[in-house]
């Protein structure tokens, strides 16, 4: 009876490890607030429009996602080839949300949190898609090998060629994204009509 338990418990143990083995990182997400004025959702907007994050120097947006991404890696010369044999991420994400600064009236409340929880979501997907990328980042740079490299210098060239297509892939879809969700008729367009023709 003792051997089977035994064997009960290692076959647990054993069953557990590729599940520990994936979930190694996890993204730390976090929201910073920004403080924006108004009683009607007109005047939410309006503030949003004057306090929002900058765009890039297109302006202000309404809320932003960004991260801060590091790496542990570790190179290995094996023979005469070089291997990235541990890569392990660090990634943050920040949303950059409006908050109003004072309590709103029941009607208006009602309607801005509506606005925000949409607005949440959209920036949900951008984080979403950054995890993603940082995933497909851990795929491709694990166990990568060049060859003639016993100095580990080729395999980084090799590695920021790679990342920088797996960048410019994930940038790509979040301006798809944001074209859909912003353009005429878009969620993003909507909530906004439904904030500024709302009480």
């Amino acid at each position: 009876m003792t051997t089977n338990f035994l064997s009960y418990v290692l076959a647990a143990v054993f069953t557990s490890v590729p599940a520990v083995a994936l979930a190694e990182w996890q993204a730390v997400e976090e929201v910073r607030p920004y403080s924006i004025s108004g009683t009607s959702g007109a005047g939410l907007y309006a503030s949003i429009g004057e306090r929002g994050p900058e765009a890039g120097g297109f302006g202000r947006a309404i809320a932003h996602t960004t991260f801060k991404l590091t790496w542990t890696r570790k190179y290995e010369p094996q023979g005469n080839a070089c291997v990235i044999v541990t890569n392990r991420p660090k990634l943050i994400i920040t949303y950059t949300l409006a908050k109003p600064s004072a309590a709103l009236p029941a009607a208006v409340k009602s309607s801005w949190e509506a606005f925000i929880s949409g607005v949440q979501a959209h920036e949900r997907v951008h984080g979403e898609t950054i995890k993603e990328m940082v995933k497909e980042i851990e795929a491709t740079s694990i166990g990568l090998t060049v060859a003639n490299d016993p100095d580990c210098k080729k395999i980084r060239i090799e590695l920021t060629r790679r990342l920088g297509e797996i960048s410019q892939r994930q940038r790509q879809r979040g301006r798809d994204f944001d074209k859909i969700e912003m353009g005429d008729g878009g969620n993003i367009q909507q909530l906004i009509l439904k904030l500024v023709n709302g009480p």
